[in-house]
């Protein structure tokens, strides 16, 4: 059976992992007419509508989806077999990654990798937003989605949320806690949940998606609700929110990886109650590429990583609400 046209491949595969002829154009260095040109061409070929068309993104059909897993997966292996041949394959490894899981927990500890694993040179590509799980786009990823045909994933981390504050922060609060008769002690071993909206909250709403919404989830497990005389400074990042909970401008909601008390005295962890955001942090990559020594390595690291550095994984037993 003769083959669809080979060089419409590449251009099948960007659009699908772009969502955009626009953007596929822009990462091939071709202009966009000649991606649909491209596109149609395909489509002629094997009788099938790939794409839905509407408004600045395209959309797999069911057709499209069945078709990228094989597509993707053959473009990724000719590129490997190319680049052993060409001597240099086998040492670089394509790690996919939130911006904020890199900055804070990531980058930190690869000087560790570099020191156990000398021969393995892992590239980092931000991530803003859960990918569609592409070999084209990245070897690993360190992703939040579940189960995908063709991959398979290793647990990281259940994400829980709890509140910090700058130490000076921390200081005032436990004053004014003290002269409203709420606690005796300099330092409390627990503050009640609701106390926390006596003073100004630092909303992110990279956390669960709306402004403020991170704070309601976090009280409601506590039975409280914001107050409607609330002062809230709202953030789109927790990076954001970090920054200003740093400068003493109020309180935040932050995760394991995005803080280390004992390696950071101006932060302060609060003595209340952790949320569980349903999030599991997982890495993932092809199934059939499991057993290859850069992926092996990568897994192996990351996991006793997380471990050392108190993570919560997979089945671990732990005291957590659930949204």
């Amino acid at each position: 059976m003769p083959l669809p046209p080979l060089r419409t491949l590449p251009v099948f595969e960007a659009v699908a992992r772009l969502g955009s002829f626009s953007l596929a154009a822009e990462e091939l260095r071709v202009s966009q007419s000649a991606v649909s040109h491209s596109i149609k061409q395909l489509e002629d070929n094997l009788g099938e509508a790939l794409f839905q068309r509407g408004g600045h993104r395209v959309v797999l059909t069911e057709q499209g989806r069945q078709y990228l897993e094989p597509v993707s997966s053959g473009l990724a292996q000719i590129e490997r077999a190319s680049e052993r041949l060409r001597g240099d394959g086998g040492t670089e490894l394509r790690l996919a990654v939130f911006s904020s899981f890199a900055v804070r927990w990531l980058i930190p500890r690869l000087p560790d990798l570099q020191r156990r694993h000398p021969q393995l040179e892992v590239m980092l590509e931000m991530l803003h937003e859960p990918p569609a799980l592409s070999e084209r786009l990245a070897d690993a990823f360190i992703t939040i989605q579940g189960e995908h045909r063709g991959f398979s994933s290793d647990p990281l981390y259940s994400e829980r949320l709890f509140p910090i504050c700058s130490r000076r922060f921390w200081q005032w609060m436990c004053d004014d806690l003290r002269q409203a008769g709420l606690i005796d002690t300099d330092t409390p071993e627990h503050i009640e949940a609701a106390w926390l909206t006596r003073y100004p909250l630092l909303s992110a709403s990279s956390i669960i998606g709306q402004p403020g919404e991170d704070w309601q989830v976090w009280l409601a497990a506590d039975h409280c609700e914001l107050p409607g005389s609330i002062r809230m400074q709202h953030f789109s990042h927790m990076l954001m929110a970090h920054a200003a909970a740093r400068y003493h401008q109020g309180i935040a909601l932050t995760n394991d990886y995005m803080i280390d008390p004992a390696d950071d005295p101006d932060m302060v962890v609060l003595p209340c109650y952790q949320v569980g955001t349903g999030d599991e942090f997982r890495l993932a990559y092809k199934t059939s590429r499991r057993n290859e020594p850069g992926i092996r390595m990568l897994r192996q690291w990351l996991r006793q990583q997380a471990e050392a550095s108190g993570l919560r994984l997979e089945g671990e037993r732990e005291r957590q609400t659930r949204l």
